[in-house]
């Protein structure tokens, strides 16, 4: 950004690659947000969101796919681990559960961080896998507008079909899938609901 002594405040800035558009400069490097330059510069102040936004970008880029990846090769692999009516290799199946388990631990680090990002602190919950998820996506509900309890519950009942009977129902396979892409749009949603509501001609309406 500067090369002065004097630091430079976080906010969005013109992109210095030259692009025709508005980067977020965090006081430390350059963020991936970016805005058109039809859209009038937001003040500084989305410094105060930054951090959950950035989160937010970092769970629909990697959380989710990592939670319901990992979620989906686990519960394939224990429908046909050896010993079962279709099993596969005792080779393949270690492997494909380690894969499994390094997605999760990614999926869901970013949904803590999400969670830390969302409540202000760290909360015990944010820490399990599986409940920080759909957690998160309780309070993405509710900053929206929506309705957690039927939206949630729909997603909850989805998984738990998956995981309970994937091995007689293949057709349930598009579960995982399915929630994927629905909770992707809550939180892509709620991103540019943060970016607009940081914008100055919000601000002077509101």
């Amino acid at each position: 950004m500067s090369s002065s002594s004097t630091p430079v405040p976080s906010g969005w800035y013109p992109d210095p690659s030259g692009a025709r558009q508005w980067r977020v400069w965090t006081g430390a490097q350059w963020s991936e947000l970016t805005r058109p330059y039809g859209d009038v510069a937001p003040a500084p102040s989305i410094a105060t969101d930054l951090s959950l936004i950035q989160a937010l970008h970092r769970l629909v880029r990697y959380g989710i796919a990592g939670d319901f990846a990992g979620i989906s090769i686990l519960v394939s692999v224990l429908a046909h681990w050896p010993g079962t009516a279709h099993p596969v290799s005792q080779t393949f199946a270690v492997a494909a559960c380690n894969v499994a388990v390094a997605l999760l631990v990614v999926g869901s680090a970013c949904f803590a961080f999400a969670a830390r990002e969302l409540e202000g602190h760290w909360t015990a919950w944010a820490f399990i896998p599986g409940v920080n998820l759909f957690a998160v996506n309780v309070i993405v509900t509710q900053r929206l507008g929506g309705q957690p309890l039927r939206r949630v519950g729909a997603e909850v009942v989805l998984m738990v079909l998956f995981v309970v009977q994937f091995h007689s129902e293949l057709w349930l396979c598009v579960a995982p899938a399915a929630v994927a892409v629905g909770q992707s749009q809550w939180i892509a949603t709620l991103i540019d609901h943060l970016l607009i509501s940081s914008s100055p001609s919000s601000r002077a309406t509101s």
